[in-house]
């Protein structure tokens, strides 16, 4: 190596190398769908000898997948307005659905959705509320001006990464909102104006968590499509979609990355393929002065309904790991959830540059293996 050559050498790796590394820092995220809570399953949470609901079973096989994530981000598809508690048509759990999914892992909530006013202005407020009280950022639904100016959009930081989450949905069943309650509707000209406040704030990216599109569809529509290019042309780099109740397509072309539906992550909706959904999981890194979406995959889920007493109850399951061995599950439920991923994957064809993270069969706390 000649003197020159040499020189070049040594600036690269005690210039160039060191300010690589301090420079890339990354954070990550994972979004969870449709959150429901139908009658049956407000029954299976209740204890009749506390006269008190929990809902921790639901959630503790999924648990390591959002404790491992900086954000895990939920829509909430019910009100928590009080009693008389209620599932479809008109929602609205007991607190301690919101409590558990805290206690799981989830840190941040959407909550404009199709079902946000069916308990009108009480439901709407209290569920901010309650949320509120348990320290859960929200975001979607708004008491007044004042709240929506405080929590629209979203913000999330860490590792000096800041990420301005914006939330809508199509409408909210023909229900009107009261005043002075905002819900954020999917217009044109309001998440046009919302990007640009957005982009005052000075985020390293913006993500757009919308419910839209048709029920039970397992292809985006042409609305979906043109509110995604509505986004991308905007330049939200990250749209993620509910509502469906079935997993659509995820498409990762060019810096821009769109899940048209996540599916259900907990419901009662038992006809195929509505008793599964996806954790979808992203991977933000900021290199110098540029913040990219480093890594993207998902976590099939499905759910399981044993009879447990009597009674049924609700657990959310990974697919990957009971796919190896039933462990606890009957042939006939093991049966359906191995349905259940090849009907997800059937549809997953379509997706881009997306990978699907798998685990190993060791239950409980298994880790996760990213030997693909």
């Amino acid at each position: 190596m000649n003197i020159k050559a040499q020189a070049l050498f040594i600036f690269f790796v005690t210039t160039l190398l060191p300010l690589s590394a301090q420079d890339t820092t990354s954070v990550s995220l994972v979004f969870v769908g449709d959150v429901m809570g139908h009658d049956t399953q407000i029954n299976s949470a209740y204890d009749k000898h506390t006269g008190t609901y929990r809902y921790d079973e639901c959630f503790k096989y999924v648990s390591n997948i959002f404790n491992d994530a900086d954000f895990a981000i939920a829509n909430l598809e019910v009100t928590l307005a009080g009693p008389p508690f209620k599932g479809y048509p008109q929602f609205s759990s007991p607190d301690a659905l919101a409590v558990a999914l805290r206690d799981a892992g989830i840190n941040a909530m959407v909550t404009a959705n199709n079902h946000c006013v069916d308990r009108r202005r009480q439901g709407l407020e209290r569920t901010a509320d309650v949320l509120d009280s348990l320290g859960v950022p929200r975001t979607g639904t708004f008491k007044d001006k004042a709240d929506r100016d405080k929590h629209n959009p979203m913000l999330l930081h860490k590792n000096g990464i800041k990420i301005a989450l914006l939330n809508y949905t199509y409408g909210t069943n023909g229900i009107p909102v009261t005043k002075p309650n905002r819900v954020n509707l999917l217009q044109e000209d309001v998440i046009v104006s919302d990007i640009v406040e957005a982009r005052k704030m000075n985020p390293n990216k913006i993500i757009a968590f919308v419910h839209w599109g048709a029920e039970y569809q397992t292809l985006p529509n042409a609305e979906q499509k043109k509110f995604n290019a509505i986004f991308k042309n905007n330049g939200v780099h990250v749209v993620i979609g509910s509502h469906p109740h079935v997993v659509q397509p995820i498409l990762f072309d060019e810096d821009h990355f769109v899940v048209y539906s996540l599916g259900n992550f907990v419901s009662n909706q038992r006809k195929a393929p509505r008793d599964g959904g996806t954790i979808v999981r992203l991977e933000l890194s900021k290199i110098g002065n540029k913040t990219i979406v480093s890594d993207a995959g998902y976590y099939l889920t499905w759910v399981h309904t044993p009879i447990v007493e009597g009674k049924k109850e609700f657990m959310v399951l990974p697919v990957s790991p009971f796919e190896q061995a039933p462990l606890f599950m009957d042939d006939k439920a093991h049966a359906r959830l191995c349905e259940y991923a090849a009907e997800a994957r059937d549809v997953y064809k379509h997706n881009t540059n997306t990978k699907e993270y798998f685990f190993d069969k060791h239950l409980p706390g298994w880790k996760k293996n990213r030997d693909y």
